[in-house]
This record gives structure tokens, C-alpha cells and sequence, in this order.
């Protein structure tokens, strides 16, 4: 699922009419997102476009391993941004349940869709996302959850390497997060350094430690950006 607010840089070309655009690819060594374990060595794809703060982009997932557990994923994001406020809503689908993307009942659809709104404070940002639709119920009473994520980051630059350090945290029950009560899901520092390969083709690479405190598992993730534009 789309690393929304925790997303590490991407190229743009901008247009006289102002209008940006962004074709990046993240390839992983697993899939773990807001402190869960989804996937195996993946392929992440990334395009957008913006302008004057308004963007569209679409944000994808799929395994190379040929792993029972993994997934194909796609994910939609409409948002805005205006000085240091960013608002908008994600449509995350996945084919775990049903492989036809343009089903949206109740029972079986692979679709949450996700509303969220964040702060850049400058030294730190701070982000809160809900989810409003679609495929999020609990399992014993069939309600809606209501499955709400809250996190703060912190950049900083140390040895040559941008750095991203990051608390999450679930606030009440939810079976999306997989948390029966108010829980941190996810403690994270990233560390993003560019090789120069050629006078024009630089290859970010990037490590990131990140520790659940809830499920109690830890990780280690390796990967590489790509960058058309």
C-alpha cells in the first residue's frame, strides 16, 4: 500500500504550463508498509502529475517471487497541497479477495478507500489517515471500523545519507492494522544514499530498519529507485 507522506523523493519535469510529472519504480527486498509484513521482493511502480498544488498519481505493488503470499496492488491518490498542508483521498485495492477491480460491493471487494490530512512543520510532519470505504469491518460484529492511522516524521542528513525516522501508531481496534486495542505498529528509520553512475544516471539506494511493537516482529528492507522523470 501506497507509503503515503513517507514516500522518498521523486524526479519531475515542469512544464511551462506548470504542470509536473513523475515516473518513478522501487524495487524492494519486501513489502512492509506502516509495520506490516505484505509482500516478498517487489516491483513499485509510481506515476503522477500535478499542478498548482493539485495531484493525481497511481502507486503499484507486484511480487517477483512467484510467492503464495503476495499480491498484486494499485493505488489511486487524488490530494492537495498548499503550503505545508496536504489533504486528499486514497483508493487502495488489492486482488487478496476478488481479482476484478471494478467491484465495489461489500462482500469480497478489494477496495478501502482512505481519506487523510497532514502537516509539514519543517523539522518534523505529522499525518493522520482514515479509512472511510470499502473493505474495512470488523470480524465479530460486521461494522464498520473506521481503521485510522496517525504518524510523525522527522528528516535530518547525517555521513552523506538523507535519513527518515518515523512513529506510527493505531488508535483503537482494528482488524485492517491487525490490533485489538490503541497500538505503535511502526518504528522506522530510513536511510537514502545516491550513487553517481555516470555524469547523467544516478541510482538512490536505500535501507530501512523498521520495528512493530504490536505483532513484535522486526525488519530490515534494502532497495533501489529508478527514475525516468
Amino acid at each position: 500500500m501506497v507509503a503515503m507522506l513517507s514516500m522518498g523523493s521523486m524526479g519531475c519535469v515542469q512544464a511551462q504550463s506548470d504542470v509536473e510529472a513523475h515516473l518513478t519504480g522501487d524495487v524492494v527486498s519486501s513489502y512492509i508498509w506502516r509495520g506490516l509484513d505484505l509482500g516478498h521482493v517487489s516491483l513499485q511502480p509510481e506515476m503522477s502529475v500535478g499542478w498548482k498544488g493539485l495531484s493525481l498519481s497511481a502507486w503499484g505493488s507486484v511480487g517477483l517471487t512467484n510467492h503464495e503470499d503476495d499480491f498484486r496492488e494499485l493505488d489511486l491518490t487524488l490530494s492537495y497541497e498548499t503550503g505545508g498542508l496536504s489533504l486528499g483521498v486514497i483508493d487502495y485495492w488489492t486482488d487478496e479477495n476478488d481479482e476484478r477491480y471494478f467491484y465495489y460491493k461489500k462482500e469480497g471487494t478489494g477496495h478501502s478507500f482512505e481519506g487523510f490530512i497532514g502537516y509539514d512543520f519543517g523539522p518534523v510532519s505529522a499525518s493522520w489517515q482514515t479509512i472511510f470505504a470499502g473493505t474495512d469491518y470488523q470480524e465479530e460484529d460486521g461494522k464498520r471500523s473506521y481503521s485510522s492511522y496517525f504518524e510523525v516524521a522527522a528528516p535530518f542528513r547525517l555521513a552523506t545519507c538523507d535519513w527518515d525516522a518515523a512513529v506510527g501508531l493505531v488508535p483503537w481496534k482494528s482488524d485492517y492494522y491487525e490490533v485489538s486495542r490503541f497500538s505503535v505498529t511502526n518504528l522506522s528509520l530510513r536511510a537514502t544514499k545516491s550513487i553517481q553512475i555516470s555524469k547523467s544516471f544516478e541510482l538512490p539506494l536505500f535501507g530501512q530498519l523498521i520495528a512493530n511493537p504490536a505483532s513484535q516482529n522486526f525488519y530490515f528492507v534494502f532497495g533501489f529507485t529508478l527514475k525516468a522523470l
